[in-house]
């Protein structure tokens, strides 16, 4: 951080190093948050729990039981970071979600999947950050029917198990089936109305979809709604129970509890995904906002003045 001096470090909101580097060296940091915001408004469920904003003052209440336990985990990760910045020479915070920066933090989701709120000063939902490997285009199964993606999570479920379920349960449905096993091709039957590949790329093929069926990591559901998708979430990990609450809660899709993942269920939510045309709608209504919105050319546009130390651009 000395070497290069930088006028700003922006980094990932579970990057800490460079954040920590960059307030050794007086240098103003930022921070990106790849996914929808994890500082809840009052009243919500906790983070990742699953559960979708409570749509009555009894619901309100009823979470408002649970800040206790939920102070007690944001106090805990304050100590332990403030543990580590004793060590660096860094002074204590006195706040929680200690690796967000109060200057300048990049939300890089769609507003439409961040419940109501007064935003912080230095807060600004962008839009998603969409980057994917580049890939060659595939074929596409034959036929006029409603195209399904699977598309499993990269770094959950080793066993394939959504995959094996959703090529299973969609072969009986009136849809043609595109799956991709992300380079881990197992021993399974593939249907008359699916192709498995070893590989996709979702901005080619998403466009040409009716439906998305995925674990609900934030870059896939991100990338699924910019092309128009409705989308079938079977959360697995991390913040994929939180990006499926917030779907369910747009309206652009469904989501299936882990502990229910099967041939069975998933025909039924692909089913119930496909006969809701407005789930396509809404999904429709984010792309067309994507398509306004450029969430890079926003995000650097905060950049660039936050660098400079001019005033963040409305």
């Amino acid at each position: 951080m000395r070497d290069v001096a930088p006028d700003a470090v922006v980094s990932d909101i579970l990057t800490l190093a460079p954040a920590l580097a960059g307030e050794l060296e007086g240098v103003p940091v930022g921070t990106v948050i790849p996914h929808v915001d994890p500082r809840m408004p009052p009243g919500s469920a906790p983070y990742s729990c699953g559960a979708r904003l409570p749509r009555t003052r009894v619901g309100r209440a009823l979470w408002h039981g649970a800040d206790p336990l939920l102070r007690h985990g944001l106090q805990l990760g304050r100590r332990q970071l403030n543990e580590t910045r004793r060590r660096l020479g860094l002074p204590a915070l006195a706040r929680v979600h200690g690796g967000i920066s109060p200057a300048l933090a990049l939300v890089a989701t769609f507003p439409q999947l961040e419940y109501p709120r007064t935003w912080r000063a230095g807060t600004h939902v962008v839009g998603p950050l969409m980057w994917e490997p580049p890939a060659p285009a595939v074929e596409l199964p034959p036929g006029d029917e409603p195209l399904v993606l699977i598309a499993p999570s990269t770094s959950q479920d080793p066993g394939q198990t959504l995959l094996r379920a959703a090529l299973e349960g969609l072969a009986e449905l009136p849809v043609r089936v595109l799956a991709s096993a992300n380079r881990q091709i197992p021993p399974v039957p593939v249907p008359a109305n699916a192709r498995l590949v070893d590989w996709v790329s979702y901005s080619r093929t998403m466009p040409a979809c009716a439906l998305v069926v995925c674990h609900g990591g934030h870059g896939t559901v991100a990338r699924a709604l910019a092309s128009g998708c409705a989308v079938v979430i079977v959360p697995a990990a991390g913040d994929m129970n939180e990006n499926a609450a917030r779907v369910d809660w747009a309206g652009v899709g469904v989501r299936v509890p882990r502990r229910l993942v099967g041939a069975r269920a998933l025909a039924l939510a692909a089913g119930r995904a496909l006969a809701r045309p407005e789930l396509r709608v809404g999904a429709r209504g984010l792309q067309a906002w994507a398509a306004r919105h450029d969430g890079a050319v926003r995000a650097a546009d905060l950049v660039e003045a936050f660098a400079a130390g001019e005033p963040q651009p409305e």
